[in-house]
């Protein structure tokens, strides 16, 4: 079922969903399915799957130079969303990006996703190469999400890249796409922000999930501003537990998102991550309810190595 179906069918029910990692290369789907199986107890509408763009590494040969060779950590996206349909019997939201992927790769991989009977995909731009500070698109693919979102909506139509293909079925995937309430960092400011946003909405994006934020008056804020620009899509707010103390810099440094100032004073008084954890919870738990009562249409935890703090927060909730 398509995200956007999920909620019309809620009316005005609180949904959630979660989104997890594929396990590292080697590593097993029990991984996976050792993070869910408490979470599912929530009956959640959808999971979604992050994807991982290949890197770069150099490795020495025998005869002491170094070769360049491209590498993906974090391989089995597709997989892992038959895997997650066919174990839980819910529906799966796989990431596509731009980074790394050439348009044939694309369109090969949304034929793949139709044949599996997904009905979603969420299409980003993808974070630059590991190790690179700007992002860096394939030479043959997209610099830009509103190119990827074209690629998918044309191929709903039917409309596929090789122009000699007669017939071709129509796909009718739910396209995702991601806001910043806090605005990207590559973008000039806000308003232009929210208006890359609306032309991927124009484009033919059909919801929008948010990057996580921990002052929900941020997420308010983006809502107004984006209806104001007759952005009527569903926008789905992302949030995530904050646990050590790590994360206080980490975050901000890697997501780009401010902490608020209560949350980071009382983490700082805190003497161990155990302690951290229990405010993170409680700080989680209350952004939560907020969200709900708001009558956001889903909400999108980042699991992302805490699922029991999830688990715990939900169990109050429900």
């Amino acid at each position: 079922m398509k995200v956007t179906q999920h909620i019309k069918e809620a009316k005005g029910k609180p949904l959630f969903s979660f989104e997890i990692l594929p396990p590292v290369k080697g590593k097993s789907i029990d991984s996976i399915f050792k993070t869910l199986d408490p979470l599912m107890e929530f009956k959640p509408s959808f999971i979604n799957v992050t994807y991982h763009r290949s890197e770069q590494i150099f490795k020495k040969k025998v005869d002491g130079s170094f070769e360049r060779i491209d590498i993906r950590k974090r391989p089995g996206t597709v997989g892992i969303c038959a895997a997650l349909m066919n174990h839980y019997k819910v529906d799966a939201v796989p990431h596509l990006i731009c980074g790394g992927f050439s348009k044939d790769e694309t369109e090969n991989a949304l034929i793949d996703l139709n044949f599996l009977g997904i009905d979603n995909v969420l299409a980003l731009r993808g974070d630059p190469p590991k190790n690179e500070k700007y992002f860096s698109s394939d030479p043959n693919g997209h610099t830009f999400a509103i190119d990827l979102v074209k690629q998918i909506e044309l191929l709903n139509r039917g409309h596929y890249i090789e122009d000699d293909i007669d017939g071709g079925v129509n796909t009718d995937f739910c396209i995702g796409v991601a806001g910043y309430p806090e605005k990207h960092y590559e973008s000039p400011n806000p308003d232009l922000d929210l208006m890359f946003l609306k032309n991927k909405i124009d484009a033919g994006a059909d919801y929008i999930t948010t990057q996580m934020f921990f002052n929900n008056e941020k997420y308010h804020e983006f809502v107004k501003k984006c209806r104001a620009l007759n952005i009527d899509t569903p926008i789905i707010p992302g949030i995530k537990p904050l646990t050590s103390q790590k994360q206080l810099t980490a975050i901000p440094s890697f997501f780009h998102v401010d902490i608020p100032n209560e949350l980071a004073l009382e983490m700082m008084k805190c003497k161990n991550d155990k302690d951290m954890e229990k405010v993170g919870t409680e700080w989680l738990l209350a952004q939560t309810r907020d969200l709900i009562k708001a009558g956001a249409p889903v909400i999108h935890f980042y699991t992302l190595g805490k699922p029991h703090v999830v688990y715990n927060v939900m169990k109050e909730i429900l």
